[in-house]
């Protein structure tokens, strides 16, 4: 946990929790007590007065012998494009300066497999829950270091013929144009999350730490999705504009900061 937070431990864990409950992180159950203290690095009674706060919220229940669960209304997603936070984005512009501002970091890929699409993704997708999908993690860095944790899902046919070390040199976008996908608009929410610690150690930070997140659904050229992505980025090294240049016309652009520009 960070010192630098004043708060205790056990109410870090908390706001950590609260914020993935609300994003729906936990589709059937949370995780046992002494896997959050394995997770947190603390021990299981700093766990239980955090979990008794989330109960006291009415964020879960828990029920003896059989674990700890979200309520429904903790775990429900805002339905895309019906959101005030959802912006319609120019995604010509928006691929062109994700192309530009990879040639200035590099990609580790931490993950690339297929998995059965749980609640959440196959909403996104509009495919059916336990679906086949490729699932990418990928750390992308500057040279000043680690800068955004970007987990990424496609369904299974327009994966094929991407393989991992493609993942490292370009972006997925890119890859999709180029295996014949014609791309059409993309929704995306922008928003502040805090860093648990699977995430905390790959940006080199501390748990709890606020990240900026983007959650983007993109369509093809018949408006069926064909990705979901959910990207988690330091706010001291990544930096996301928005130019509006007439109604209805979202121009997105991304840029790295450097030390000029840290705030």
């Amino acid at each position: 946990m960070t010192p630098r937070l004043p708060l205790t431990k056990y109410h870090q864990i908390y706001l950590v929790l609260r914020e993935q409950l609300i994003e729906g992180r936990f589709v059937k159950a949370m995780p046992a007590e002494i896997e959050l203290a394995k997770q947190f690095n603390v021990g299981r009674v700093t766990v239980r007065h955090a979990m008794e706060k989330l109960v006291a919220e009415g964020l879960i229940v828990r029920v003896a012998g059989r674990g700890t669960f979200p309520k429904p209304a903790a775990n429900s997603l805002p339905v895309l494009g019906t959101s005030a936070q959802t912006q319609p984005t120019s995604l010509a512009g928006l691929m062109e300066n994700i192309v530009s501002a990879s040639l200035t970091t590099t990609a580790k890929v931490l993950d690339w497999r297929t998995i059965e699409a749980p609640d959440d993704v196959a909403h996104a997708l509009q495919i059916p829950v336990r679906s086949p999908v490729k699932k990418a993690i990928r750390l992308r860095s500057s040279k000043e270091g680690p800068l955004s944790y970007i987990t990424t899902y496609m369904p299974l046919d327009l994966a094929a013929g991407i393989v991992r070390r493609d993942l490292a040199v370009k972006p997925m976008l890119q890859l999709m144009s180029e295996a014949g996908v014609v791309l059409g608009r993309a929704q995306q929410t922008i928003s502040a999350r805090q860093a648990d610690a699977r995430v905390a150690e790959a940006l080199d930070l501390q748990i709890g730490s606020a990240l900026l997140a983007v959650r983007r659904r993109v369509f093809d050229e018949d408006d069926k999705p064909v990705q979901w992505l959910e990207g988690l980025y330091r706010p001291d090294r990544y930096e996301y504009q928005l130019e509006v240049s007439k109604i209805g016309n979202v121009d997105a652009r991304v840029s790295m900061k450097d030390k000029e520009t840290k705030s």
